[in-house]
C-alpha cells in the first residue's frame, strides 16, 4: 500500500511535503534530477565550483536535490571531471558538498553509479560489462572502449563498492542515495537484453538480468541507516528494438516493491539512444515535455514506493499534469540549469517557462553532444548572486568543451596512473 496522498488540488500539490517509506520527508514535489556535471577538481574531488552551484541550487525551493554521477570505482568514469567516491576517499570535501546543498532545507542524494560499458578510449580506464558488446555509435563508436565480460569475483567487487560509496556519503551528510540504473549505464546494461548476453545466473531471463541491481539495493539498505533514503534510477524502456521494454519494467518494480526503496525515478534511453532527450532510436515518437509520463503512469500504478518523472518538464502546467497523473515527484534538470530559482518562482505565483538550448545540426550525436557542452557551461557559470543566462555559440562552445575535457583526460590519466603505481 503506498504511502503517500495525491488530491485534486495539483497546484498547491507541487509545494506540499511528501513522506517517504523510511519515514524521512521531501519538503515539496520538485526535484532537481541529475545532470553529470564533470566538474571535480584535482583528485576527483568536489570543489569550491561544485559547492557553489549546489549552494544556489539550494536556495532555488527544490525540495530534493539529486547529485550528478558519483563514480563508485575511479577506474572507470563516465567523463574525465567525474567525482570520485569510494571507501577511503577523504571525505572533507564532499562534507562541505553536503552542507552546501542542504543550506536550503532541501534532501540531497548523491546519484552513484559505474558507467560499465560507455567509458571513453582516450581516459585510460577500465570497461566492465555484462558482455563484450561494444556501443554502436556509427562513425563515433571507436571513441568508446571495446567492454570486457566481468567475471563473478567483479560482479561481487561491484556490489561491495556502490555499498561502500552510499555508506560514505552518508557519513559526508547526504540524506540518501540515487543507484543509477538508467540510461545504459553498468546497472542498466545488465539489465538489457541486447547489451547482457550471458549464460549464466547474471543473464538469459528478466529475472537473471535484473539480479545486479536488485543485489545493489539490498547491499546498499544494509549498509545505511534506516533514515538514510536508498532510490533507484531505472528506463522505463531503452527505446531500442529488443531492448528493456516497458513490460520489463513493470516487472523490475514490482520486485522492488518487496525491497525498502524509498523512491523510483523512470527516465529512458541510452547513448545509443538518448530517449532522455527527447530522441528514440526505435522510431517511437516522445512528447515534448515530460518525456516518459504515459510511462510512467502505467509503472506508478504498480509501485507501492513514491515515482518520480524527469525529462524535459518547463512549465508548471506541466509539473502540475504529472503529479494529476499519479506520479508523486517531478524531475527538472536542463530548466533549472537555465533557471536555478524555477521552483521558487513558481510558488510565488510566477507562471514562467524556461527553454534549454537548442542545436538543429544534421549530425544528431554531434548536436547532442554539443547541447550537453551548452549545460555544462551554464553550470560552470553558476555562483551565489550570478544566475543570469547568458546566450553562447553551440560551435564555440563544443570547441572550448573539447579542449577543457582534454586537459581534464591528461589530469585523470595522471592520477589514474599515480593510483596504479
Amino acid at each position: 500500500m503506498t504511502c503517500y496522498v495525491l488530491s485534486d488540488m495539483t497546484s498547491s500539490l507541487l509545494f506540499s511535503p511528501l513522506t517517504l517509506p523510511n519515514g524521512s520527508l521531501l519538503p515539496n514535489r520538485l526535484a532537481k534530477a541529475a545532470m553529470e556535471e564533470n566538474m571535480a577538481e584535482a583528485g576527483q574531488l568536489p570543489g569550491a565550483a561544485l559547492h557553489d552551484l549546489y549552494r544556489v541550487w539550494a536556495q532555488g525551493g527544490a525540495g530534493l536535490l539529486i547529485t550528478g554521477n558519483v563514480m563508485i570505482d575511479g577506474r572507470a568514469l563516465t567523463g574525465p571531471g567525474g567525482v570520485v567516491l569510494e571507501a577511503g576517499t577523504p571525505l572533507a570535501p564532499f562534507r562541505q558538498w553536503a552542507e552546501a546543498a542542504r543550506s536550503g532545507g532541501a534532501q540531497v542524494w548523491m546519484q552513484i553509479n559505474h558507467p560499465g560499458r560507455q567509458v571513453r578510449a582516450n581516459m585510460g580506464g577500465m570497461a566492465w560489462a555484462p558482455s563484450s558488446v561494444a556501443l554502436d555509435l556509427g562513425k563515433h563508436s571507436k571513441l568508446f572502449v571495446q567492454p570486457k565480460a566481468m567475471s563473478d569475483a567483479e560482479i561481487a567487487e561491484t556490489v561491495e563498492r556502490f555499498a561502500a560509496t552510499a555508506q560514505a556519503a552518508e557519513r559526508a551528510g547526504f540524506t540518501g542515495v540515487q543507484i543509477h540504473a538508467a540510461h545504459g549505464y553498468l546497472l542498466s546494461q545488465f539489465l538489457s537484453p541486447l547489451t547482457n548476453q550471458r549464460a549464466d545466473q547474471w543473464g538469459g531471463s528478466l529475472g537473471n538480468r535484473a539480479r545486479l541491481l536488485l543485489d545493489v539495493v539490498r547491499a546498499v539498505r544494509a549498509r545505511v541507516a534506516p533514515g538514510f533514503s536508498v532510490a533507484v534510477k531505472l528506463n522505463s524502456a531503452d527505446f531500442q528494438r529488443g531492448g528493456f521494454s516497458e513490460n520489463d519494467a513493470k516487472q523490475v518494480i514490482l520486485w522492488l516493491n518487496e525491497l525498502p526503496v524509498d523512491l523510483v525515478e523512470l527516465s529512458g534511453g541510452s547513448y545509443e539512444s538518448p530517449a532522455m532527450q527527447g530522441r528514440a532510436a526505435d522510431g517511437r515518437t516522445l512528447a515534448r515535455e515530460a518525456y516518459f509520463l504515459d510511462f510512467a503512469k502505467e509503472l506508478a500504478a504498480v509501485a507501492r514506493m513514491p515515482v518520480m518523472t524527469t525529462g524535459g518538464i518547463v512549465r508548471r502546467a506541466v509539473a502540475e499534469q504529472v503529479l494529476a497523473s499519479g506520479v508523486a515527484v517531478v524531475g527538472m534538470a536542463t530548466a533549472l540549469a537555465v533557471a536555478p530559482d524555477l521552483p521558487a518562482r513558481w510558488q510565488a505565483g510566477e507562471d514562467r517557462a524556461v527553454q534549454g538550448p537548442q542545436v538543429d545540426w544534421k549530425d544528431q550525436v554531434m548536436a547532442a553532444v554539443a547541447r550537453m557542452a551548452l549545460v555544462k557551461r551554464r553550470l560552470r557559470s553558476l555562483r551565489p548572486g550570478r544566475t543570469q543566462a547568458a546566450r553562447h555559440s553551440p560551435f564555440a562552445t563544443l570547441l572550448m568543451d573539447q579542449l577543457r575535457t582534454g586537459r581534464l583526460t591528461r589530469r585523470y590519466r595522471r592520477w589514474y596512473a599515480a593510483r596504479a603505481a
